[in-house]
């Protein structure tokens, strides 16, 4: 689940930027693979055109999903669906982003497999040299 933070429109494409991104789903970028990109809560409000469902990272690849029909505005919250298992084996840190929760969904129960990663976890394990190297 990803959550739009800001829609850009131009003459030729449409552009919903969200805070999820290639280093949460790489698949997209590195397969060009298709996942299904729905509204968590329909609604008649914002703008319906072909989005291109981009994320943060200032890389071309950065996307999640492209060409999506949707009735989108500032705020919404869409699930780019069949992440699957490789989701979080796939996912990285890249630009210092922490991994996403990772979230167990069968019908109508869910259940937190994995927490969400803290900045302060990405560098726990991180050490200085506290003495010259020689």
């Amino acid at each position: 689940v990803t959550k739009v933070e800001y829609l850009k429109q131009n003459d030729m494409k449409s552009f919903a930027i969200v805070d999820g991104a290639m280093n949460d789903l790489i698949r997209p970028a590195l397969y060009n693979s298709y996942h299904e990109a729905v509204l968590i809560e329909e609604s008649s409000k914002g703008v319906t055109d072909s989005w291109d469902i981009v994320g943060p990272v200032c890389e071309t690849s950065d996307f999640l999903a492209k060409d999506r029909e949707l009735t989108l505005e500032k705020g919404d919250y869409i699930a780019i669906l069949t992440a699957g298992a490789y989701g979080f084996v796939l996912s990285s840190n890249y630009n210092s982003r922490p991994r996403v929760p990772e979230v167990m969904v069968s019908e109508k129960i869910h259940s937190l497999v994995r927490k969400r990663e803290t900045i302060e976890s990405l560098f726990e394990n991180e050490t200085i040299f506290k003495d010259e190297v020689n």
